[in-house]
């Protein structure tokens, strides 16, 4: 009989759900379309209340301690039962601890959320189409048996941060469980796609392996295929995406020693795939045509791929050792942010959504977004649209703020749970490297669990130290990525001091931080983060409310709606937040207490924040073979709630001003301006009491001004121009010396530095018979400006801190619809600082939260919605 072709039904439909097990009495309830997860078939049903609104996170608590029983009927597919024809049941991924049936039997035991299974179902299913197929998924409480596997396993010391202990041996998104950004929602359910396959021969996998020339032209290599069932012909093609030309057509696969595997040589020009900003985004397709004995194709299988060098540069230099990539031969700085999960129920992101989320990266001019390791391996559309747009992608393995277990069934899990998503993610050029986990390593270093790292070698040993998820981080997963990927790097965790030290303590020479001694820890002054840096920052941040439209969304009751409300506080999870948040609001702001006032007043601390740390950390990208700092990742990107966190989108995908600081930073080309800070809040203690003082001319932040003008470039050849910079009085407007101005020649990709520690020397303000106490300083702001060609490329200006000693009367601002409304021009007769649009759903601007200088007009692209539509406000209205 001939083959049949390979064909697939989807089982996304009639799925009911019921409290319990098989053989609970509750009646089946409608479920939505799988994928699905419970908390949405309750809602659904009108059984709770949205968790995402008021305390409602609370009443839905229950739901994580129950067992949950989904179920749904479909007809055999065409052409089962016939000779030599397969078909498989295919699950994507079941949310955790997952016993299936099939027609009343038994056919799984699943204990990972993050695994795929097939079983053959052959011989389960009704022979004719007319009788339903009953398929039915028990899923347990993954709190009540992770409590169990803690009891079972006393041998290990386990330890989690930021939630119970129960999560710690559960192979389970660990930030359902709660974090500090988000609330405790244990989903369980078909929480992937659910089909049937039917096959005679099908293609498992197509894989490509190669290694490009010197000039970067020419890729030689291999293409794989998997195959399953009986072995045919193989035949593979290469096309450029969005191309009618076949590279490379009819290239005969030979079967290996290996089982079911083909490989063909290959040797082909090709136009390399670059991150966003430095060339095209250049794909391919990889195809493979399974060529029954008849000569017809009975299965087809297409992978993108995209040809690209990238290697991690640790080279021992004046700072220690660097830590930065460098991809097709060519240094790049990394700026971008951190990425979580974008919602707390998983099935409802649309690959659109996906989409959406990674174009507003990349036209905010980032180039990495880092997959956290608390949350999933992302849905393949999330790093198809990283390769589309040109982000670099940073993968997390899904381990975070635990010491993990490794008893044989855990290990043996974690195993197959790595090589399917290293598998299923190989191809995509945006992934330049793995890293084993999410601070892991500092929990070891807390708890002083034992770590030797020169001392013991042995991987076998660490299994049986009070620190056995080493094995995981320097043996197994490594192993994995280097058997599975080729030319990927691997990094045992992150942060991580890349081994050079002896203690496991962050080390600012080298590998790359967190640094948390903003907001957390010390909660030292913002400013002083240009010099808190590393040799790669892959996490720091700074809260801030969203914009007041998704507040009062998630918040219903109007009397609730005020900073320090109930409702309010509920949202925010981290530890002390509302001190943290007021006490940096009120050590640099004057202190609005109203619901718009003080949202405002946290988005422009965050974004002053964001802005700080990504200009002056992009500044020590230096020059080749002097790279300080190898890139900057702000905590974080997104949110899977509506809620006040360190995000600088929300989680309706609106913009806080924060977003557009990162946009004006990683400019192409940008230039940067900061004046010296004068911090006598941390200044040192007396040893004999341990207090400070502050017996001192607070005047000096107005008097005393030393400032640096620098440009950083991403560009790859030099560039000639001119800087200016002014010095405009805050409160009249008016230029208090004259501007100077300097001809510069711009390094290619790196810094050029302007001006270095130069002082102001300020107007006499008064002479000798004036009474001290009587002279007025005039603050004013140092505006700076780089033009190319006669054309003003990028601006920057350095406000005197704190900005709460300063007044704003009288700005004189002006805001001009266009008559299309496709645009709005804003201007101001003396210096604003941070003027933003109160964005919300539905609308896009192409800038927000921008200062105004005397003279000068800013117009403001609106994408979507209408120029009339805005309210708006800036510091001192």
């Amino acid at each position: 009989m001939a083959p049949i072709m390979c064909s697939r039904q989807s089982l996304s439909a009639n799925w009911s759900f019921k409290q319990g097990s098989l053989d609970s009495t509750p009646a089946y309830l409608p479920a939505n379309n799988a994928p699905t997860e419970i908390h949405r078939d309750l809602l659904k049903n009108g059984k709770i209340s949205d968790p995402f609104q008021d305390l409602n996170e609370l009443s839905v608590r229950w739901i994580a301690e129950e067992s949950w029983t989904y179920r749904t009927t479909f007809s055999s597919p065409e052409g089962h039962g016939k000779p030599d024809v397969r078909t498989e049941l295919v699950f994507e991924g079941l949310d955790t601890f997952a016993s299936g049936y099939l027609n009343g039997q038994k056919i799984l035991e699943s204990d990972n959320m993050f695994l795929a299974h097939r079983i053959d179902v052959s011989s389960l299913l009704h022979k004719d189409s007319a009788s339903q197929n009953v398929l039915e998924i028990v899923f347990d409480s993954a709190r009540k048996r992770g409590l169990e596997l803690v009891e079972r396993h006393p041998e290990h010391q386990f330890i989690v941060h930021q939630t119970e202990v129960s999560r710690g041996p559960v192979r389970k998104a660990q930030y359902q469980w709660g974090w500090d950004w988000g609330p405790i929602l244990l989903t369980c359910g078909p929480w992937k796609p659910v089909y049937l396959e039917t096959y005679t021969s099908r293609i498992e996998d197509v894989w490509v392996e190669y290694q490009l020339n010197g000039d970067l032209k020419t890729a030689t290599g291999k293409i794989s295929a998997k195959i399953e069932g009986p072995k045919g012909r193989v035949e593979f093609e290469f096309k450029k995406a969005g191309a009618d030309d076949v590279v490379l057509s009819g290239l005969e696969g030979k079967r290996t020693n290996y089982q079911g595997v083909y490989v063909a040589d290959f040797e082909v020009d090709v136009d390399l795939w670059w991150p966003r900003g430095y060339g095209l985004q250049n794909l391919y397709s990889v195809s493979a045509n399974l060529i029954a004995e008849d000569g017809a194709v009975v299965h087809r299988s297409s992978k993108p791929v995209g040809f690209r060098t990238v290697k991690l540069v640790q080279e021992k230099d004046a700072f220690g050792q660097s830590f930065y990539f460098r991809v097709n031969n060519t240094d790049i700085f990394a700026g971008g942010s951190c990425w979580i999960p974008a919602d707390n129920f998983l099935s409802r992101i649309t690959p659109e959504s996906y989409r959406d989320w990674m174009k507003l990266a990349a036209e905010g001019n980032q180039i990495m977004v880092r997959i956290w390791g608390g949350g999933i391996y992302e849905s393949d559309e999330f790093y198809h649209a990283c390769d589309e747009f040109g982000l670099l992608v940073w993968q997390d393995f899904m381990f975070a703020c635990a010491s993990y277990p490794t008893y044989p069934a855990y290990l043996k899990s974690v195993e197959e749970e790595a090589r399917q998503n290293v598998r299923r993610l190989r191809n995509h050029p945006s992934i330049i490297i793995w890293a084993g986990n999410n601070e892991d390593y500092q929990i070891a270093e807390r708890y002083g669990l034992e770590y030797r790292f020169i001392e013991d070698k042995d991987p076998k040993s660490w299994l049986k130290t009070n620190f056995p998820a080493r094995y995981l981080y320097e043996y197994l997963l490594p192993k994995i990525v280097q058997e599975e990927i080729k030319g990927v790097p691997y990094h045992p965790s992150s942060p991580f001091g890349s081994g050079i030290s002896t203690v496991l303590k962050v080390d600012p020479t080298v590998g790359d931080i967190h640094q948390w001694n903003v907001w957390h820890g010390e909660m030292k002054p913002y400013q002083m983060l240009p010099q808190m840096g590393g040799r790669f920052v892959s996490e720091f941040g700074m809260e801030a409310y969203p914009h007041l439209e998704t507040i009062e969304g998630s918040i219903t009751e109007e009397e609730d709606r005020y900073p320090g409300s109930m409702a309010m506080d509920f949202r925010n999870k981290a530890i002390g937040h509302e001190r943290r948040l007021v006490s940096y609001v009120a050590e640099n702001f004057q202190i609005k207490y109203d619901l718009p006032s003080f949202t405002h007043l946290t988005q422009v601390m965050q974004a002053d924040t964001i802005y700080w740390a990504y200009k002056c950390w992009r500044r020590q990208w230096g020059t080749p073979g002097n790279r300080k700092c190898g890139g900057v990742l702000v905590w974080q990107l997104n949110d899977c709630w509506p809620t006040m966190s360190w995000a600088v989108v929300d989680y309706y995908s609106v913009p806080k001003p924060a977003y557009y600081m990162i946009k004006r930073a990683m400019e192409p080309v940008a230039i940067g301006v900061a004046r010296r800070f004068h911090n006598w809040t941390m200044r040192p203690a007396d040893d004999l009491w341990k207090r400070d003082t502050s017996h001192i001319d607070m005047r000096q932040v107005w008097e005393d001004v030393q400032f640096d003008v620098w440009i950083s470039s991403a560009r790859v050849d030099p560039l000639d121009g001119e800087v200016s910079i002014k010095f405009i009085s805050i409160r009249t407007g008016k230029e208090i010396q004259e501007s100077l101005k300097q001809a510069v020649t711009v390094e290619p990709n790196g810094t050029t530095d302007v001006i270095r520690d130069l002082k102001v020397e300020l107007p006499q303000t008064q002479d000798a018979n004036t009474p001290f106490e009587t002279a007025k300083a005039d603050p004013f702001v140092i505006h700076v400006s780089l033009s190319i060609d006669g054309r003003e490329v990028a601006t920057d200006s350095s406000w005197p801190d704190p900005i709460k000693y300063l007044k704003f009367p009288d700005r004189g601002v002006t805001v001009e619809p266009a008559t299309d409304g496709k645009s709005i021009t804003v201007s101001a007769t003396k210096p604003v600082k941070a003027f933003v649009f109160s964005e919300r759903q539905g609308v896009k601007l192409g800038d927000n939260g921008f200062d105004l200088m005397p003279g000068q007009s800013k117009t403001v692209v609106v994408e979507r919605g209408g120029a009339n539509e805005f309210k708006w406000r800036y510091i001192g209205m």
